[in-house]
């Protein structure tokens, strides 16, 4: 449902009401990296710009950007270019749109057929829903799985629950094997390409993935349309490449007239891979016998699962336009506003603007939550207020494909960025509910707790902190906890390759229409997002953090929290290297640590005793160009020896679970595969890198003592 005009005016005179309440405490707070007469114009421009974003503006945009499916490679992503570009250039910022040239190869063909017993063609197809507009007016893309091989398979089918290392290696001790089976997976707990690979890894000739009622269809909740949960009819499409960027183009852009790879050097799978309702999956299921099932494998279809294989046969077919069609065009698109005194100091917050769906939720939100942001930090310009550094305002293209619009921009830009990349701020899937959550890098968790204690919450419970905290229900001396980076969305290439500084936020709730056709604009009218509240308040947050790091003397990193958190990670370490008996600990990385940690606070006395009184602005970008260089210092030109694209040595999406976060992945991958001499190299590495930063940090700290 819509709030009528003069509801939402209401709700935005109460918004500034609490704006007052939440601002007032913290006015006479010193700002972290500015200096007093600064932080006091800084917050009073800030108060100003995070009353602009508008509910009724994002509702409109909302509703045309999810009209219909836009998947990467079509017009209607195109369309969706153009009516991000127009929105842009109204709110007065110039405007740029980047193309590449992607391999996208779209499915043209596909199928599933229980051959035995009792031969069927399965229904691949959502369908539509009289209650819901979208899913009437405009056909649906087909349920397939980007980057999927190809081919026409037959063979007994295989439950392998969720296609996990573990569970194949259930599967030996059951002396079960895939090898010329069709694999059929649960969808969970690991992503999705890796489900693939383990599945042809292990001989599978194709790939079943379905969404399994326990997890998020009708076990959760009342299902769609009468509740936010997946029907039996709902799909989860998504890639099932491993890897960041055009496949075809590694390390290097996409450009028109790029050098491409074979395919047979790509990571993407050869086998046929398809997802499924979990009314398809009974089709399949409920007839298959062979052993009983483990402990913890049994989902929520009303019957005993059972492992395989057979006697239940069946077909898939997967065909695509790769032989004649595969390189598509995608765009880009950013908002500009060049800095006054640091302009080759970029600040980036970026959304994807590609779905497998309309994507009212998976990304509409995160795209309009940038535009608003975006508009915001315009319109605070004609009041006077100049960002000292550039800000761009972004939108990807082809996300869902693996990362590919982004990661082809880092690429691109990466000499620029790696000069002057200040941050990342991704906003992915940024109100889909309530429940606000952030992460990112330790770096920058700070920055953006101020900024939630500055924002109102539209619960009306007070600012964003603090109904973060009530529901978190932390200690009073304790701070809500923040995801770690991982991987899995568009700041990989910022901060996995580059080493760039990021932080993302938003607010959740529970549904199960994740790449499904029904992320629509009426599922988040009836239970994302009525009134688009919420999208507002990711955007309040957007603009505050834009502009706080757009105008600060000296960048508000924080690399105590930094050291801090990274001492937490040491004691799983030892208890692995316990485990297996080796004579060596993470003693040496401690000290670096450690060593961190005191020039990180000696750093952060120096600088505020400096912004006690002025700065000048060869002083603070002196000071910047260190600080820009402490993150940096933990990655490693040749990457990981697992994957050398990922450079980054503290957070990385795990290799074998692809949703999971491995911290110190260098020297962790070390101790996976029982390498104790690797171990002791990786870590003598690492302890070095830790060096490095500490070292910028102290010519940061020289650099603001002038």
């Amino acid at each position: 449902m819509s709030i009528p005009r003069s509801s939402r005016y209401l709700t935005a005179a109460l918004a500034c009401g609490l704006l007052v309440a939440a601002v007032a405490p913290i006015q006479a707070q010193q700002m972290t990296g500015y200096t007093a007469q600064r932080a006091a114009a800084q917050r009073a421009a800030e108060a100003a710009a995070i009353t602009k974003p508008d509910t009724a503006r994002i509702q409109s945009l909302v509703r045309a950007l999810a009209d219909r499916p836009h998947i990467a490679g079509t017009p209607a992503q195109a369309r969706t270019r153009d009516l991000v570009i127009d929105a842009l250039k109204d709110a007065g910022l110039q405007t740029e749109v980047r193309e590449y040239h992607a391999w996208l190869p779209h499915t043209i063909e596909y199928g599933v057929w229980r051959i035995a017993p009792a031969p069927k063609e399965l229904d691949l197809r959502e369908g539509r829903i009289a209650e819901d507009p979208t899913t009437l007016a405009h056909p649906e893309y087909p349920t397939v799985n980007g980057y999927s091989g190809t081919g026409d398979v037959t063979g007994d089918v295989v439950y392998v629950n969720y296609g996990l290392i573990e569970d194949y290696a259930q599967l030996d001790s059951l002396g079960v094997s895939v090898k010329g089976k069709i694999a059929i997976a649960r969808y969970g707990r690991s992503f999705r390409g890796i489900k693939a690979r383990e599945a042809e890894k292990r001989g599978a000739l194709a790939l079943l993935m379905y969404s399994d009622p326990a997890d998020d269809g009708y076990v959760q909740g009342d299902v769609y349309p009468e509740g936010p949960f997946r029907n039996d009819r709902g799909v989860q499409r998504g890639s099932v490449m491993n890897g960041a960027g055009d496949p075809s183009t590694p390390g290097y852009p996409s450009t028109a007239t790029a050098k491409r790879i074979p395919l047979e050097a790509m990571p993407v799978p050869r086998i046929p891979v398809l997802p499924l309702s979990y009314g398809n999956a009974v089709e399949l299921l409920k007839d298959v016998r062979g052993s009983t099932i483990p402990r913890g494998w049994q989902g929520g279809l009303a019957f005993r699962y059972h492992v395989g294989p057979g006697p239940v046969k069946a077909r898939v077919k997967v065909w695509s336009d790769s032989a004649t069609a595969a390189i598509k065009p995608i765009w880009n698109t950013f908002g500009i506003i060049r800095g006054t005194d640091f302009p080759d100091e970029v600040i980036i917050i970026g959304g994807h603007r590609d779905a497998w769906s309309p994507g009212a939720v998976d990304n509409v939100s995160g795209t309009v939550s940038v535009v608003e942001a975006a508009r915001a930090v315009a319109a605070q310009m004609k009041s006077g207020w100049r960002p000292r550094r550039t800000l761009l305002f972004a939108t990807w293209d082809a996300e869902e494909w693996g990362l590919v619009g982004s990661s082809e921009y880092v690429e691109d830009d990466s000499l620029r960025l790696m000069r002057g990349g200040v941050a990342y701020l991704n906003q992915d899937v940024s109100a889909s509910g309530p429940n606000f959550g952030g992460g990112g890098t330790p770096t920058l968790r700070a920055t953006l707790r101020d900024v939630a204690r500055v924002v109102p919450d539209p619960s009306g419970g007070g600012s964003v902190y603090d109904v973060w905290r009530k529901k978190a229900n932390v200690r009073a001396d304790d701070e809500p906890a923040m995801g770690d980076p991982g991987g899995g969305s568009d700041f990989a290439g910022f901060y996995n390759h580059l080493g760039i500084p990021h932080s993302d936020w938003g607010f959740g709730g529970g549904s199960g229409i994740y790449h499904s056709n029904y992320d629509t604009y009426t599922f988040m009218e009836r239970f994302g997002d009525p009134g688009y509240r919420y999208h507002a308040a990711a955007a309040r947050i957007g603009t505050a953090m834009m502009m706080r790091l757009a105008n600060a003397d000296v960048l508000p990193y924080d690399y105590v929290e930094f050291a801090r958190t990274m001492r937490r990670y040491l004691p799983p370490i030892d208890q692995n290297l316990k485990s297996k008996g080796w004579p060596v600990s993470s003693a040496p990385l401690a000290g670096a640590i450690d060593r961190l940690e005191r020039a990180a606070s000696a750093f952060a006395t120096a600088r505020d005793a400096a912004l006690a009184t002025s700065m000048t602005n060869a002083t603070a970008q002196a000071t910047n160009r260190a600080l820009l260089q402490v993150e940096r210092a933990m990655t490693r030109p040749e990457g990981l020896r697992s994957r050398p694209w990922y450079r980054n040595l503290i957070y990385v999406a795990d290799v074998d679970n692809g949703y999971s976060n491995m911290v110190f992945p260098s020297v962790n991958e070390a101790i996976r595969y029982g390498d104790a001499a690797l171990f002791e190299r990786e870590l003598a590495d690492l302890v070095k890198r830790f060096d490095a930063a500490s070292a910028a940090l102290d010519a940061a700290r020289m650099a603001v003592q002038r």
